[in-house]
C-alpha cells in the first residue's frame, strides 16, 4: 500500500494558520547564544517581575502531594472565591486553561464553519483572537485602528446581522492603551442583541478606575468578561484564568470545555492569591514607579511611545526586528513587533528597578552609541 500524501489530509485552512509566537524563552536564549541563563532577563511576556504570590507558592507546595488525584473538574472552592469576590453567584463564572482557553470556548460555543458567521476584531489588538478565527474557519473582520487605540464606531460599523463575537481588550495587548469607561460603556449598550462582546481584560488590575464590566453582566449584558492570574498574581507557567458572564453563556461555555482544564496546583495556587493583597499591592507600586521611568525616559530620548494603562510599553526604535535581536546578543528578551504590523515597535514588560534600569542602559547604547550601531 503506497504512503498517503499526510499533508492532504489536513484541513486547509490548518494549513495557512501561523502559529502564535511567544515570547522567547530564558533557556533558548541561553542555549542559542551561548549565554549563562542566570544572567539573562525576560521583559517580552508581560510576566509579574515579583513573581508569584508567596501565599499561592506555599498553597502549591501543601498540595504537592496529591498529585496523583485527579482536580475538582467543577473547581468549587475556587469559583466560590470568585463568586465572593465579585458579588456574583458561581454559576457566571467559568474556569480556563488561561483565559486564553475562554477566547477558545466562545468559538466552540458559539460559532460554527460554513454557516455565514463572522467574528470582529481591532487592528493591532491581541492576535489570537484572529489565530483563533482561522482555527475556527470563521470568517474574521479587522478594523480599522485610529491611532493605535481601538476605534468603537469603527467596530460597531463593521456588524452585520451574522456577527457572533466581538474581541476588544481593554487595555489592549500590545499597545497598553485603554478605552475610556463613558466611550465603552456606551459602545456595550449600543450592540445588538444577536452579538456577544468578548471583554479581554487581563490587565484589569493596572487600571486606576476600571469600568464595573461586571455590574454589566449582573445585569444581563452578553458579554464575556475574560480575566487571568497570569499577570498581576504571577501564575502564568500555571494557565489560570476565567471568564465571567450570564449564566446562560457561561452554560454554554462549561459545555464546550474539557472535563479537568484547571489543573489542582493551579486551582489551589489562585485561591490563595485572591487572598494575597500585598503582593498586589506590591506588584502595582513596582509597576507604576518602573511605567514612570521608562516613559519619562522615552520621552526624554524623543522616541515615539504609547502612554500605557498595563504593565508594558510599546516604543518605537526605528528597526523594531534589529533592536529585539541587538538586545537578545545581550541577554535581554524583549519582544518585536513584526508578527503584528508594526516593524519599527518594540513591546517591553515593565520589569524590577534593576532590570529597567539594564534595559535601558542598553537600549541607549545600541540606539545612540554610533560604534555600536555599525
Amino acid at each position: 500500500m503506497p504512503h498517503p500524501d499526510l499533508q492532504s489530509l489536513i484541513n486547509p485552512h490548518i494549513l495557512s494558520l501561523h502559529p502564535y509566537e511567544p515570547g522567547k524563552p530564558i533557556d533558548d536564549v541561553a542555549r542559542e547564544l551561548g549565554l549563562d541563563p542566570r544572567t539573562i532577563i525576560k521583559l517580552a511576556s508581560n510576566e509579574n517581575p515579583l513573581g508569584p504570590s508567596p501565599r499561592a507558592i506555599e498553597a502549591m507546595q501543601a498540595h504537592i502531594h496529591q498529585m496523583h488525584i485527579y482536580p475538582d473538574g467543577g473547581a468549587y472552592h475556587l469559583r466560590q472565591a470568585l463568586a465572593q469576590k465579585h458579588n456574583i453567584p458561581p454559576d457566571h463564572i467559568v474556569l480556563g486553561n488561561g483565559s486564553n482557553e475562554i477566547i477558545e470556548l466562545a468559538f466552540h460555543a458559539f460559532t460554527a464553519p460554513n454557516q455565514n458567521q463572522n467574528v470582529i476584531a481591532s487592528r493591532y489588538a491581541f492576535v489570537v483572537y484572529k489565530l483563533m478565527a482561522q482555527l475556527f474557519n470563521i470568517p474574521f473582520i479587522e478594523t480599522p485602528d485610529r491611532h493605535l487605540h481601538h476605534d468603537l464606531s469603527a467596530i460597531y460599523n463593521a456588524i452585520t446581522p451574522h456577527t457572533k463575537l466581538i474581541f476588544i481588550a481593554n487595555p489592549n495587548n500590545p499597545t497598553g492603551t485603554r478605552i475610556p469607561n463613558d466611550q465603552l460603556l456606551s459602545f456595550i449598550q449600543s450592540l445588538p442583541p444577536h452579538v456577544i462582546l468578548c471583554l479581554d481584560e487581563a490587565y484589569y488590575e493596572f487600571l486606576e478606575d476600571p469600568l464595573p464590566s461586571i455590574d454589566l453582566v449582573r445585569q444581563g449584558y452578553p458579554i464575556i468578561v475574560m480575566r487571568t492570574f497570569s499577570k498581576i498574581q504571577g501564575l502564568a507557567g500555571l494557565r489560570i484564568g476565567y471568564g465571567v458572564c450570564p449564566p446562560a453563556i457561561a452554560d454554554a461555555l462549561q459545555r464546550s470545555r474539557q472535563p479537568f482544564n484547571t489543573n489542582a496546583l493551579a486551582q489551589a495556587a489562585a485561591l490563595a492569591a485572591l487572598q494575597d493583597e500585598n503582593h498586589l499591592h506590591r506588584t502595582l507600586d513596582n509597576n507604576r514607579q518602573g511605567r514612570q521611568l521608562l516613559e519619562e525616559t522615552f520621552k526624554a530620548w524623543q522616541l515615539p511611545y504609547l502612554p500605557t494603562s498595563a504593565n508594558f510599553v510599546l516604543v518605537k526604535t526605528g528597526n523594531g526586528a534589529h533592536t529585539f535581536q541587538s538586545l537578545l546578543k545581550r541577554g535581554i528578551i524583549v519582544r518585536s513587533m513584526v508578527p503584528y504590523g508594526l516593524p519599527e515597535w518594540i513591546r517591553v514588560t515593565i520589569g524590577t528597578p534593576e532590570q529597567n534600569q539594564r534595559f535601558l542602559e542598553n537600549l541607549k547604547e545600541l540606539l545612540f552609541n554610533t560604534h555600536s550601531r555599525s
